[in-house]
């Protein structure tokens, strides 16, 4: 059994490229081919934080996966991180624990963008103008840097509260060869970008229906629960596409179940992810469509990422 702490995670996937093995996972999930059951979740008021449980296999598989995540808001003030966690990779043939990935919710950071680059990959415009990025926190980078391989757009436009983090996220992320604009109005954004990603833990929405140009894609990666929405519902209304990592879980949480409650969206109107991969579904077609895809994060992913690692050290 292979004990790996978050250094030798990054070492190791340093080696991989995860994105098409992400792809395959999303794929195997819409064909019917994983075993993905409902999210566990524990939630949390005082101080606020959430824990997510998600758990799986593919048929044929090697290995079944438990992801443990967790966000607490507050950790900051404490100088820790929001985020931690762990995956547990077993055996699909005798049920023994082969590795335990002691990540520190690294690769479900890396896991949520990896897919954020293969939504833009098939539902964005094929030519990014400026990129938007709504929040300054882990994921509001990583998203950015993983987008770098589906698009050369390195013009961006970030949103935050505090102009503090916004400054920061700026150095930071102009150091890594972005042009970065910083901006406490979501409605610039709006304006001035047409890939779109929304990275928040907010319960209230970030953006209006009436700030979304035609050609703007949107990516949300916030709503990971029924209480959180960072879209205003009819944006969804009025998108020509609407992408769901997961239909039976955005039905649950997220985007699409916000929208769907409020009158404006039905079971019926998304499409999966996996199968926009394949072609049995349509995605983008053309680029004045305004595009939203909804991402609450997939036990497969994990099960791919996992796994990836686990075989990168093993060999």
């Amino acid at each position: 059994m292979n004990v790996l702490d978050v250094d030798s995670i990054k070492k190791a996937m340093a080696s991989i490229d995860i994105l098409p093995a992400i792809e395959a996972g999303f794929v195997a999930y819409s064909e019917g081919r994983a075993v993905v059951p409902p999210v566990g979740e524990l939630l949390f008021e005082s101080p606020p934080g959430e824990v997510h449980i998600k758990y799986g296999y593919l048929a044929g598989d090697s290995y079944y996966v438990i992801k443990i995540a967790t966000g607490f808001y507050d950790n900051p003030r404490l100088n820790l991180p929001s985020n931690n966690g762990m995956m547990l990779l077993f055996s699909q043939r005798t049920g023994e624990l082969d590795s335990i990935l002691l990540d520190e919710g690294y690769l479900t950071e890396v896991r949520t963008a990896a897919a954020g680059a293969i939504a833009a990959k098939y539902a964005g415009p094929r030519k990014v103008h400026r990129i938007g990025i709504v929040g300054t926190g882990g994921q509001a980078r990583i998203q950015l840097r993983y987008l770098s391989f589906v698009t050369d757009c390195r013009k961006v436009m970030v949103w935050g509260r505090q102009e503090a983090k916004l400054g920061l996220y700026k150095e930071e992320m102009e150091a890594e060869g972005y042009s970065v604009d910083v901006t406490l109005d979501t409605g610039e954004i709006a304006a001035e970008c047409n890939l779109i990603v929304t990275t928040t833990p907010s319960t209230t929405p970030l953006l209006t229906v009436g700030q979304i140009r035609k050609g703007t894609h949107i990516t949300a990666v916030g709503s990971d629960t029924p209480e959180k929405q960072e879209l205003d519902s009819a944006i969804l209304k009025a998108a020509n596409v609407v992408v769901a990592d997961s239909i039976t879980q955005c039905l649950e949480r997220g985007e699409i179940s916000r929208a769907i409650q409020n009158g404006v969206l039905t079971a019926k109107d998304p499409v999966e992810l996996g199968d926009v991969i394949t072609g049995k579904a349509r995605g983008r077609t053309d680029d004045d469509q305004i595009t939203v895809a909804d991402l609450t994060g997939v036990a497969v992913q994990d099960i791919q990422i996992a796994t990836a690692v686990h075989e990168a050290i093993k060999d």
